[in-house]
């Protein structure tokens, strides 16, 4: 699957992947600031942004992904940072290639099986009947009447993109969204622990990972760190861009 990416900065190369319904532009404003010591690569993952689109969307297709893109780029070995389904997607890939892995950053999820928490936004994307609008602002007025939080809303406007001079679309590929939500929301499992570094960073105000996600994190990566952001949502890193980079950069650092 060919993956769309943006690079910049030079050094030890940083892979970032993003989350369900996001893309690579959620995460330019820190990659400009991790840039300034890593080579830094942001990435599209498939179905979303301007990456290939597929029927098939798992994790182990996104690992597969991220190999093909590794070897592509002749990457022998990278930094990780991957936020909610990136996140996923790079536990992963530590399991499947651990050799291609030098430290993991792991933004506001765990290994364990999530229950849907999406459909609602899935209902209310595919509620834009894009025969009839007009222009962005009359997509905004139609989402806003399911989406109620303006943080939600103005992430997934940024979704929206023109086709043409009259009509406008999704960039994420809602249908193999919808037909995988089972996939999506599945547990990242493995016979054997990763015994390599990695960082698992928590939003204070999320439930993504509670005391139980704790002690599974744990088991499969024995020797991560788990820090919190103080008042950070599941979003956190839109939320305390500050405080996530500055995590990132200290954990990062311990490397060289």
């Amino acid at each position: 699957m060919e993956l769309n990416y943006k690079k910049i900065g030079y050094g030890q190369p940083l892979i970032i992947l993003h989350g369900l319904f996001g893309m690579l532009d959620n995460w330019i404003t820190i990659a400009k600031k991790l840039s300034e010591n890593y080579l830094v690569y942001i990435v599209d993952l498939r179905n979303h942004g301007k990456s290939g689109k597929s029927n098939v969307f798992n994790y182990q297709a996104m690992s597969d992904d991220l190999l093909e893109f590794m070897n592509t780029h002749n990457i022998n070995s990278s930094h990780l940072l991957g936020h909610s389904l990136g996140g996923k997607t790079i536990m992963q890939f530590a399991f499947d290639y651990p050799e291609k892995v030098n430290r993991l950053i792991i933004a506001d999820i765990s290994p364990a099986e999530y229950e849907n928490k999406h459909q609602m936004i899935i209902d209310a994307m595919l509620a834009i009947d894009f025969n009839t609008v007009k222009s962005r602002k009359e997509v905004e007025k139609i989402l806003s009447e399911r989406i109620k939080s303006e943080r939600l809303l103005q992430f997934l406007m940024k979704n929206l993109y023109r086709k043409d001079k009259t009509s406008f679309g999704w960039k994420t590929n809602l249908e193999a969204v919808l037909n995988n939500l089972n996939e999506i929301g599945k547990a990242i499992e493995s016979e054997t622990q990763y015994t390599g570094p990695a960082l698992f960073i928590k939003g204070g105000r999320s439930d993504y990972i509670t005391m139980k996600e704790m002690h599974l994190i744990k088991k499969l990566f024995p020797y991560a760190e788990i820090k919190t952001i103080s008042g950070a949502t599941h979003w956190l890193h839109a939320d305390k861009p500050k405080e996530f980079t500055s995590l990132a950069l200290n954990y990062l650092g311990q490397s060289q």
